[in-house]
C-alpha cells in the first residue's frame, strides 16, 4: 500500500495500491474497445441503477476468460492495470504468435511462462479441466458451463478450493463459503488472483468516488412520499415501517432475494455462511 503526506485533508486519509510492478505502457491497441457509459440507464433511457454516471472515460480490455489457445507456451510480457476490474491483467505472447490478455495471478511477473490444456503442469497461471486438478489446490476464473468461459472467482485477491471429486462433478468451495458442484469438464485457472491489497484502498475524498462513476446517494427518509416509501412526515420522522424497503417497496436488510425454485439450487452442496454474529 502507498500512503501520502497529509498536505490536504483528503491526502491525510488516502491509501492506494503501490503500482511499481505495473507497466506504464499503453494497452495493446488490438485488444481494446471503446466503452460507453450508460449512466445506469437501460435502452429506453430510464434509470435502472441509481447513483451511477459520469466518471473517467475507460477503454474495455478484451480479456480471454475461455483459454482457447491450448498446448502452446505463453510468455508474460507485462502486468497491466485494468480500470474495468479490481485485479490486474497480464499481456501474454503465445508461442504461435498470438497475443491476449488474461487475469494475472499472484506470482506472475515479466518472463513468467504459462500453458493451457491437458498437458499443462499444476502451476499458478496454468488453465486446465477441473478433473485434472488435484484436490486442495486453489483456483480462480472457474467455468459454470463447458466452453462458456470463466464466470466465478474473478475479483482481486480471491480464490476457490477444489474440495472433492465424485463422478462427473467436483465440489468447489467458493470465497463466500458456498460449496457447489461443477462439471469436471469445466476449466479453471490455478492460483490466487492478483492485487490482494485492493480491499484496503481508502479513497480519501468524495471526488475520487466520482472519478469511478458513482453519484451521490440521497436518503429515502428525506424524500417526498411520491419519491420513496420512507419519505414524508413532519421533521425527522421514522420511516413508519417494520423494516427498511427499496424505492420500489421491496424489503431489504436481510431479505432473501434468491428464488426458492431456481434450477441451479440442486448444485449447491452447502449455502454460503452469513458474516453476522
Amino acid at each position: 500500500m502507498k500512503n501520502f503526506k497529509p498536505t490536504t485533508p483528503s491526502r491525510r486519509h488516502m491509501q492506494v495500491i503501490d503500482r511499481k510492478m505495473i507497466s506504464k505502457e499503453k494497452p495493446l491497441k488490438s485488444l481494446i474497445r471503446p466503452a460507453k457509459s450508460n449512466a445506469g440507464r437501460n435502452d429506453e433511457g430510464k434509470i435502472t441503477v441509481r447513483h451511477r454516471g459520469g466518471g473517467v472515460k475507460r477503454r474495455f480490455r478484451l480479456v480471454d476468460f475461455i483459454g482457447e489457445i491450448e498446448n502452446v507456451k505463453g510468455l508474460v510480457n507485462r502486468i497491466e492495470y485494468d480500470p474495468n476490474r479490481s485485479s490486474f491483467i497480464a499481456l501474454i505472447h503465445w508461442g504461435n504468435g498470438k497475443k491476449s490478455y488474461v487475469l494475472a495471478c499472484e506470482g506472475m511477473q515479466e518472463s513468467y511462462t504459462i500453458e493451457y490444456g491437458a498437458n499443462a503442469e499444476i502451476k499458478d497461471g496454468n488453465r486446465l479441466e477441473l478433473s485434472l486438478i488435484p484436490t486442495g489446490v486453489k483456483i480462480h476464473n472457474i467455468e459454470l458451463k463447458i466452453g462458456k468461459g470463466g464466470q466465478l472467482v474473478r475479483s482481486a485477491g480471491t480464490s476457490a478450493i477444489l474440495m472433492a471429486k465424485s463422478g462427473d462433478y467436483v465440489t468447489v468451495k467458493l470465497p463466500s463459503g458456498e460449496a457447489r458442484l461443477i462439471n469436471c469438464k469445466c476449466k479453471a485457472t490455478i492460483g490466487v488472483l492478483s492485487n490482494f491489497e485492493n480491499r484496503n484502498i481508502k479513497l480519501g475524498k468524495a471526488g475520487k468516488k466520482r472519478y469511478l462513476g458513482f453519484r451521490p446517494a440521497v436518503r429515502g427518509s428525506v424524500m417526498n412520499p411520491c419519491d420513496h416509501p420512507h419519505g414524508g412526515g413532519e421533521g425527522k420522522a421514522p420511516i413508519g415501517r417494520p423494516s427498511p424497503v427499496t424505492p420500489q417497496g421491496k424489503p431489504t436488510m436481510g431479505f432473501k432475494t434468491r428464488k426458492k425454485n431456481k434450477p441451479s439450487n440442486k448444485y449447491i452442496v452447502s449455502k454460503r455462511k452469513s458474516n453476522r454474529g
